[in-house]
């Protein structure tokens, strides 16, 4: 177990180079959890090659604190183009997937400095946002009780932290702790209860309930092949490899009931599939296709 004095291991790369296809995911995506300093520069600029190792050594010294990403310009126009970047070095701070401060030209060290920490200081310092990002490598791991015990201790320090409160439930999903999740949804704080990470968290106990009362995948299967337009069989069908993990193919099952008859039990595949959307990350790869064939079928 990690206490919160603790510095937990960051997974991923410190610093990075980034390009247009992991932009979003590199330093959008990312920077909801830690705050990203993005260097943009190009081979050609000489301040750059000053600047540049001046950055990576605050940043590094700044303990995880922040990550670092590197865009050359010249590889990644479309993203210069999109943030107006008109003269290099220019190096912006983002966090919550917006940029929030910045500077161009080579600084001296000093001002590096308080740049860097003005934006270790948007995540609440205290390690907090570490000790978040370890909690959830725990869970994805499988060490559900780790994972607890770590979200118990964030909570400890900041009672209303919507993620670290989303994390607990889905933790005790995770144990098969369905009551205790049910419980410590509702007994969520006000300042939190519409937060997204409490959304998902809601959105997983109702699958969970779902599972738990799923019939039989193979005798769901065998109706549905035997008789395509049964849509309760197919939508039950839906649940049971929900249940059995197989979340793609739910949501195949699902996106073919709205398919073929969209208004069906009061539009419930359109219901079930925002529900299953919710509870997984917003940069899955099953809710990106899901949503883009559901929006292609809605606008049709």
């Amino acid at each position: 177990m990690l206490g919160l004095g603790e510095k937990p291991q960051v997974a991923g790369d410190l610093i990075k180079e980034s390009s247009e296809a992991t932009f979003m995911q590199d330093v959008i995506e990312t920077s909801r959890e830690v705050p990203v300093i993005v260097d943009f520069w190009a081979t050609w600029c000489g301040p750059c090659k000053t600047l540049g190792p001046m950055l990576e050594a605050a940043v590094t010294a700044a303990g995880g604190k922040v990550r670092m990403v590197k865009v050359d310009v010249d590889k990644n126009q479309r993203i210069a183009s999109q943030l107006r970047i008109q003269s290099i070095p220019t190096v912006y701070a983002f966090w919550q997937g917006q940029p929030v401060d910045g500077f161009q030209g080579a600084v001296p060290a000093s001002e590096l400095k308080a740049f860097i920490d003005r934006a270790a200081a948007l995540a609440g310092d205290g390690g907090l946002a570490e000790a978040l990002e370890a909690a959830e490598q725990m869970l994805a791991e499988g060490a559900a009780v780790d994972a607890a015990e770590t979200f118990a201790a964030i909570l400890g320090e900041e009672p209303d932290n919507a993620a670290a409160y989303g994390g607990m439930i889905r933790a005790h999903l995770a144990l098969d702790n369905l009551d205790q999740a049910e419980a410590l949804l509702a007994a969520a704080p006000a300042a939190i209860t519409t937060a997204k990470e409490i959304d998902a968290a809601r959105a997983q106990i109702e699958l969970a309930k779902q599972a738990a009362n799923a019939g039989p995948e193979q005798e769901l299967r065998a109706a549905v092949e035997a008789d395509p337009a049964n849509h309760q069989a197919r939508f039950d069908l839906a649940a049971a490899l929900l249940a059995a993990g197989k979340t793609q193919e739910a949501v195949d099952e699902l996106l073919d009931l709205f398919r073929r008859d969209r208004e069906w039990n009061d539009g419930a595949a359109k219901t079930q599939l925002f529900t299953i959307f919710e509870a997984l990350k917003p940069q899955d790869p099953v809710v990106l296709a899901g949503r883009r064939r559901l929006s292609s079928m809605i606008f049709a």
